[in-house]
């Protein structure tokens, strides 16, 4: 057995090194400076200074592995950059560097040179794995820069005010098995401090920026500002989407916000996850080829699914049940909500069309479904059309399904009965066929 190390400060590593167990301050942390190095911390604990510099760095180097360290107090934990096989395994990293609530609103769209302070922090990483690690109670937990092809699996991220896990323009990972809840953010609206927000962007998992191709399976990512904060479109007016993500098996349920979150991107699938308990189960705005199948979108106290100036979505097979709005399809006024500027760069998501709604089972909502274009001073007539409501059961809503401004679409063959107010209400709608309905006699 190789000899027990005491670390020093700054201490460059070249070969494989067990470290003694102990309580070790050491500010400019450890460098990993040779290939194919395990560096095994044996439960040592490493101390930083003040939320300043890094535990242990790895740059431009292959094949190393940090296992069993325990890190404390760094600007980031764990550093990596432009390195491939890299395990980083079995880790306790905690209170990096923390923005203070309630002053600051996140800024999910920092580049990698601005990032946030975080326990594990990779960029430009390829063919790795981030696995088993605690990464618990501070800012970020797990942020993945320009990487592909990372595994990021059975790591608890909880308790973070920031990101459990972040992806930004990181393609072809696989997050799986983690635990992300209670990652959420207190922000003070005004001055006098008697009004919040609470999220303020954080998420148990961010994607932004052309992050795409991602496998996302059996997480847990409840209670936190939104379960899933997927982005693409930069605020500095710039289309990144992040297209081809699949999320299958996961939990973000009870956040205040948004369980999924998805918008300005193409074809995402939402498959066999709960989203129950939120503000918003699904919030697919200006996204397209979406598909949310299978899913459990229960007690949602706005919606269970809205697209805005979505078109070509599939919403098939879920049980949605006990929300505000089971499904709710719809164009914003011309100027609303930035919708002007963004019709600039979407000019295909002008209006909301070719949304099929298919075999779901819409029950004790207020509106099983509801579909609708806004009024507005220059208002040319319905903007929502070609939807397809087929094949569904639509039961013990206040209404069960509600168009508004609608042209050209099918509610056809569903089951429709007990509902309070209304089976089917049209207002102002154009060529609408309601054939071939049980409305139940």
């Amino acid at each position: 057995m190789s000899a027990l190390v005491i670390p020093e400060d700054g201490m460059r590593i070249t070969r494989d090194t067990i470290l003694q167990p102990g309580v070790y301050y050491l500010p400019h942390g450890l460098v990993i400076a040779a290939d194919r190095v395990t560096l095994d911390g044996n439960g040592a604990l490493i101390i930083g200074a003040e939320g300043q510099g890094r535990g242990v760095s790895i740059d431009q180097r292959t094949g190393a592995t940090v296992k069993n360290l325990r890190l404390m107090g760094f600007y980031h934990g764990i550093w990596v950059n432009a390195s491939a096989n890299i395990t980083i395994a079995d880790n306790q990293v905690t209170r990096t560097h923390e923005l203070p609530a309630p002053d600051t609103f996140l800024d999910v769209w920092l580049p990698r040179e601005q990032a946030y302070g975080g326990a594990i922090f990779l960029s430009g990483v390829i063919d790795s794995f981030v696995v088993g690690n605690d990464v618990r109670h501070q800012q970020n937990g797990v942020m993945l820069y320009g990487c592909n092809r990372v595994e990021v699996s059975r790591n608890d991220a909880s308790y973070n005010s920031g990101a459990g896990i972040l992806l930004y323009e990181s393609s072809e990972n696989v997050i799986e098995d983690n635990t992300a809840d209670f990652c959420c953010r207190i922000y003070s609206t005004d001055p006098t401090g008697r009004s919040y927000h609470n999220g303020a962007d954080a998420a148990a998992l961010v994607i932004m920026c052309s992050s795409s191709r991602n496998i996302v399976r059996n997480n847990r990512l409840r209670s936190s500002g939104d379960g899933v904060f997927l982005g693409g479109f930069h605020k500095d007016q710039i289309k990144v989407p992040c297209n081809d993500n699949l999320f299958e098996d996961n939990d973000a349920s009870y956040s205040p916000n948004i369980a999924f979150e998805a918008t300005f991107s193409q074809r995402n699938v939402f498959r066999n996850n709960r989203a129950e308990h939120c503000a918003y189960g699904f919030w697919l705005g200006w996204s397209s080829h979406t598909t949310v199948e299978g899913n459990a979108i229960r007690g949602n106290r706005i919606a269970g699914v809205a697209i805005e100036h979505g078109h070509h979505n599939v919403i098939s097979g879920n049980a949605i049940e006990h929300n505000g709005v089971g499904v709710q399809l719809w164009v914003n006024a011309d100027g609303r909500r930035g919708t002007g500027v963004f019709r600039q760069f979407y000019p295909e998501c002008a209006e909301s069309y070719e949304t099929k709604v298919i075999s779901n089972t819409l029950i004790h909502n207020d509106f099983g479904v509801r579909a609708w274009t806004e009024r507005d001073a220059g208002y040319a007539g319905p903007r929502c059309h070609h939807f397809v409501i087929h094949g569904n059961t639509v039961r013990d809503n206040r209404v069960g399904v509600q168009f508004e401004r609608v042209r050209d679409s099918l509610i056809q063959e569903n089951t429709i009965i007990a509902n309070l107010e209304a089976g089917i209400k049209l207002v102002g709608c154009a060529n609408i066929n309601t054939e071939g309905n049980d409305m139940g006699g």
